[in-house]
């Protein structure tokens, strides 16, 4: 079935409101996880334009590259490493907003410049994370933190998908 997304202009947050309910309803009722990541990433990179949207899995003690939408990405980060591995390892969002001021910062683009990643966290486990690039300095707040862990939360994680 196609869905159309109705993105809007307006404040970051008016952006997220309006953006949010209609993930939720893309997402209601369909069990499958990778597609729920995948239509999830497709959204956000369509409203906001962000240079890279995507997940990565928690494979044994690594990081596999999931759904994304963006250039060609790094397939496997190890626990600790870059951004997303220490986003996974502290299990807590990171808001860098200057990658090359992060210390052991993965460069899969060259043209990323500000980064945040979320830990999709079930059971008091790091499952995946969620991993959202831009061109631009600074470009990621609270506002961003909050709208975007309520999406990462709001993904139904069958058992069987964390390791």
């Amino acid at each position: 079935m196609a869905e159309d997304l109705h993105t809007i202009e307006g404040t970051k947050e008016d952006q997220y409101k309006a953006l949010i309910p209609q993930i939720k309803a893309l997402l209601e009722g369909e069990p499958d996880i990778i597609a729920n990541m995948a239509n999830t990433v497709a959204a956000l990179k369509q409203q906001f334009n962000w240079l890279w949207v995507g997940f990565y899995i928690v494979r044994g003690d690594e990081l596999v590259l999931g759904p994304f939408q963006g250039p060609i990405a790094c397939t496997r980060i190890k626990k600790g490493k870059g951004v997303c591995g220490t986003s996974w390892a502290d299990q807590k969002t990171l808001i860098v907003p200057d990658v090359e001021q992060f210390p052991g910062h993965i460069a899969c683009s060259s043209l990323s410049k500000s980064e945040i990643v979320i830990p999709i966290i079930r059971n008091n486990e790091v499952v995946g994370v969620l991993d959202v690039d831009s061109v631009a300095y600074d470009d990621f707040d609270e506002t961003d933190r909050t709208y975007l862990q309520e999406l990462v939360d709001s993904l139904v994680i069958p058992q069987t998908f964390a390791n």
